[in-house]
């Protein structure tokens, strides 16, 4: 189930540098070996097998094993792999700038900022939407969960991509859903709304998506709802409008950056 795999991820981003470096080199490895035909990854494989060799006559005895292994050596030097030492430097610099709201294009003031800083809540965060990308990946830089979902495949794939650029793919997973159908298997602590990705949705799925949403979501657990973006064109949902719907629950509306941020809180 979608939820027990978020908490396996969660218990697995309590690793060691030393541990995300080896998950670094594995992601990477097997990105390159993706990328070869089984004749490319076979020369590899023969050229392993004639480094392991000792001697004209006498071999070392040779498991499936340590081929791949030393397959897995030889794919680094090719690569040019960092060193543990030059990747800590790179990453932990990389992550203190990810954990900034404006690396992802995000006004400082935003209530996600604030709110995407504090994943001690629990639960996983819900982001709906391709506008609101950055808003997961600033989410996943600070060790939330993050499930992103759209109902397009290109705006899935390109964010998947980009996780895994930055390296945030461990605490992020994507998917194509149908709004207002389908709903994934999360109790969300934090859902992250674009306006134009539900502003698009026919009035039917817009109410059963958010109905749903609404009795899925933790005791506690905020909504934000993400304006537009500037000179975007399309259907909008207001953040005004959209506070009728949460009868019952804390409701704040707040200017920032491009529009108004609608805030609901779960009692």
């Amino acid at each position: 189930m979608l939820s027990e795999s978020l908490s396996d991820a969660r218990r697995a981003r309590r690793l060691s540098l030393r541990q995300e470096y080896e998950e670094f080199l594995l992601q990477r490895i097997e990105e390159f070996k993706d990328q070869l035909t089984r004749d490319e990854l076979m020369a590899i494989a023969d050229e392993a097998v004639k480094e392991l060799e000792v001697g004209p006559e006498e071999q070392l005895l040779l498991t499936e094993v340590l081929v791949l292994e030393h397959v897995d050596r030889l794919i680094m030097r090719r690569l040019n792999l960092p060193s543990f030492r030059r990747w800590r430097a790179r990453h932990v610099k990389l992550r203190e700038a990810q954990r900034q709201p404006t690396h992802w294009n995000i006004p400082p003031q935003a209530p996600v900022a604030d709110l995407g800083r504090d994943p001690t809540r629990g639960g996983v965060a819900l982001v709906v939407g391709g506008a609101a990308s950055g808003v997961a990946l600033y989410l996943a830089a600070h060790e939330w969960p993050v499930v992103f979902v759209d109902q397009e495949l290109r705006a899935v794939e390109a964010l998947e991509t980009r996780a895994a650029a930055e390296s945030l793919s461990r605490d992020f997973q994507a998917l194509v859903i149908a709004l207002g159908g389908w709903f994934p298997d999360v109790r969300p602590a934090l859902t992250v709304l674009d306006a134009r990705t539900i502003g698009r949705l026919a009035m039917e799925d817009r109410n059963a998506f958010l109905t749903t949403l609404k009795d899925r979501t933790q005791p506690g657990g905020v909504h934000c709802l993400r304006p537009p973006d500037a000179g975007s064109d399309g259907p909008a949902v207001d953040a005004e409008a959209l506070a009728s719907f949460y009868d019952e629950w804390e409701v704040h509306v707040r200017h920032s950056g491009t529009g108004n941020w609608l805030v609901a809180r779960c009692p």
